[in-house]
């Protein structure tokens, strides 16, 4: 198992060092030659120490809502360091989890629109529907920051994931490991890290493989056609270049094969080249995707002035292969070979000044461009004019698309200290986007933060938030080619997809009740035009936006946290609702019926989920052989939408209720925690409930989507 990082563990190994025998017999001339050595070494510790809490200090979530997560509990949760990061993300407030193999979750309701940083630096995702980039073992703090956000923050503003490396340990140290069990899955990985003189590096990789890749379509334990392979690494090099500068290098790689989940018995609708029969269970369509994105990063911190800059690039690429048997033609018409790729750099600064004692001024940009391109060749049958096949051989069109795209923002704001317990944080920002439209925005950001007691802390925010769309190349553009085919469209209105727009109101509080408990509560109000949504584009797992022209939605959030010595315990639950009208961009994805009824009525969007709870506890039993941990995970949610029974409210359906219980249970062999070997057993849905997460029917949904089923799997894990 990882260890956690304590400010105090490297001066303990020095101390500790220094009390050896070889210490002892060493020579005058060793002596000195072994404490300037120690002495150097602690030196590079504390500068680095230094650099990395300054980085904090350039971009404070100060005024918002914060929750992290350490290492150390990171370790504890059911399936520690191999659990998948969105996994990992439901132990926060207002979190819920979309079915897709954990593949996307949402926050306080919204569809996608989070923001990921390493080490302060905005990575941008690879397309949507495969998950994070990074295994959560990569990260020495997982921090979540949701509300009315800081200038600082801008372009995805649902919420903020902020990884912090595990860097920072300047001697060799390490652990090897392998996961797997049920639905076939194995998940060997590694980490390691070392300092030489004043480089610091941590690489760290994964492969995993399983026979559920994307959440069941059927309420069966076992997948039709559903097999994924992945492979993930990550590597961090940093070197300091004196006592007040350093220079990181940091990347990361994502490769992934998919299977697309098949539902047996399903019945062809159209003939192919004489042939009227296929077995659904048999379809064999497949998806390949991979990203690779790297970070050059230069921080300088003096005594009053931090300043952080990187430039960064990040290149994906996503192939989707229809049956080649033409199955997929035969039930719906139409299939589609799609390949898409995306080339992003862009360039991210950020500093502070500290202008006496009541004020810090912060100011920054951030600027990226990207580029994208679509190639596909449908398959299609022609149609007569009264909508009659006029053959059952099917017509082959071929589509190119290009498009590029700039995002830049530049933000300026003081954080004004009225008093020793009031804090006024004000901010403006201006952004600017330009795709198929140009749009820019000033954006005011402000919010109020009073601690009357150590214990209490109250918030008021107001955020101005302006989110470019993400450039998907699935849009209207090669329309006319389908016209007289089985994949022409009901409508064929498709406007550009336009920037999301926000009002945002946030007020909360937190109060610790003696030394052991912490109760959080948060209530916020979102008024939007242009929300921006998404939706499964056929049976790829690429998604295509579009927007409604008005939004609001609204929550609230309580939370409470227990820790006890080896006892720790959450409990979170939420209520919320999103609402929107009128769909504005990409029309054609819809039939003209939802679309009239949208543009006169509000309707819930299809990740709107009403009420969302999760709950959890860690126990550390010292025992014989070493450390024995326990640990329970309950999520709940009311239910994502569906169609309405009665056939006439887009999203007017509920789906049912479900409820989650996880177990883990890890046995840490050996006194030695850096050098333990560590034997877990996890158990994910103890009670086997059986649950469909959305039957396909909401506006933008795809295919039916169940929970997974009760699964246990087994890991070792070997510190070094």
């Amino acid at each position: 198992m990882a260890k956690p990082e304590a400010d105090g563990d490297n001066d303990d190994k020095e101390r500790q060092e220094l009390s050896t025998p070889a210490r002892l017999k060493a020579t005058p001339d060793q002596d000195d030659e072994n404490e300037n050595a120690d002495s150097a070494q602690s030196d590079i510790v504390v500068t680095a120490r230094r650099l990395d809490a300054a980085r904090d200090t350039i971009q404070p979530a100060l005024g918002a809502n914060a929750t992290t997560l350490s290492r150390a509990v990171l370790d504890l949760q059911p399936g520690g360091a191999d659990r998948n990061l969105n996994s990992v993300l439901l132990q926060v407030p207002g979190v819920s989890l979309d079915a897709d193999g954990d593949a996307e979750i949402h926050i306080r309701n919204e569809h996608g629109n989070i923001q990921y940083r390493l080490n302060g630096v905005t990575i941008p995702e690879g397309f949507a529907g495969f998950g994070p980039l990074v295994d959560n073992r990569i990260a020495d703090s997982i921090e979540v920051i949701t509300g009315a956000l800081p200038a600082q923050y801008g372009f995805n503003t649902a919420g903020v994931v902020q990884l912090k490396t595990r860097s920072g340990s300047f001697d060799a140290d390490g652990d090897i490991g392998i996961y797997g069990g049920g639905n076939g899955t194995i998940q060997p990985s590694a980490t390691w890290r070392n300092s030489i003189g004043r480089l610091n590096l941590f690489l760290s990789g994964s492969y995993l493989r399983s026979d559920i890749g994307i959440a069941n379509p059927t309420p069966e334990r076992s997948a039709i056609h559903d097999q994924t392979e992945q492979y993930r690494g990550f590597g961090y090099l940093s070197y300091l270049i004196n006592d007040t500068s350093r220079l990181s290098l940091f990347g990361g790689t994502s490769i992934g094969s998919f299977q697309i989940p098949n539902r047996a018995g399903q019945t062809p609708v159209f003939a192919l080249n004489g042939r009227t029969s296929f077995d659904s269970a048999k379809l064999d369509q497949n998806q390949r995707q991979q990203t690779h994105f790297g970070t050059l990063s230069y921080q300088y911190s003096g005594d009053e002035f931090d300043f952080q800059i990187s430039p960064w690039l990040r290149w994906t690429h996503a192939h989707f292969v229809p049956d080649p048997q033409g199955g997929e033609l035969m039930f719906n018409g139409a299939d589609t070979d799609l390949d898409q790729a995306s080339l992003a750099y862009g360039i991210q600064a950020d500093a502070s000044i500290k202008a006496g004692d009541r004020h810090t001024i912060r100011f920054g940009m951030q600027y990226q461009h990207e580029r994208n391109t679509t190639t596909s060749i449908s398959r299609v049958f022609g149609v007569s004019a009264n909508g009659s096949l006029i053959s059952d051989r099917p017509l082959s069109i071929a589509v190119d698309l290009r498009a590029t795209a700039d995002s830049i923002g530049a933000y300026l704001q003081d954080e004004w200290k009225l008093s020793d317990t009031l804090t006024f944080n004000a901010g403006l920002r201006y952004d600017h986007y330009r795709g198929d439209i140009s749009e820019g925005q000033l954006s005011p950001r402000a919010s109020l933060v009073w601690t009357p007691t150590e214990a209490t802390t109250l918030h008021l925010g107001y955020a101005r938030n302006f989110t470019p769309p993400p450039l998907a190349l699935i849009g209207g553009g090669s329309l006319a080619a389908f016209a007289g085919t089985t994949g022409e469209v009901e409508v064929t209105a498709a406007d550009p997809i336009r920037v999301e727009r926000e009002h945002l109101f946030d007020i909360g509080m937190q109060q610790k009740l003696g030394r052991h408990l912490t109760l959080g509560l948060d209530a916020y109000y979102k008024l939007k035009h242009n929300l921006l949504d998404s939706t499964q584009f056929g049976a790829t797992e690429l998604f295509a936006p579009f927007n409604y022209a008005k939004s609001y939605s609204w929550g609230v959030e309580a939370s409470a946290s227990y820790e006890n010595g080896p006892f720790e315990a959450y409990f979170n639950i939420a209520r919320g609702d999103q609402k929107a009208k009128q769909i504005i961009s990409n029309q054609f994805f819809f039939e003209q019926d939802e679309l009239d009824y949208i543009d006169r009525n509000y309707i819930f969007t299809d990740h709107s989920q009403k009420w969302t709870l999760s709950a959890g506890s860690t126990l550390r039993l010292k025992n014989g052989l070493g450390e024995l941990q326990p640990s329970f995970e309950l999520i709940y949610g009311s239910g994502l939408r569906t169609g309405d029974p009665a056939g006439v409210v887009p999203n007017g359906g509920t789906e049912e209720p479900y409820v989650q219980v996880n177990l883990g249970l890890a046995q840490v062999i050996g006194k030695d925690t850096e050098n333990a070997l560590t034997v877990r057993v996890d158990v994910t849905n103890l009670f086997d409930k059986i649950y469909l997460a959305h039957d396909g029917s909401g506006v933008g949904a795809g295919q039916p989507q169940y929970g997974p089923r009760r699964a246990v799997f087994f890991g070792v894990r070997k510190a070094f």
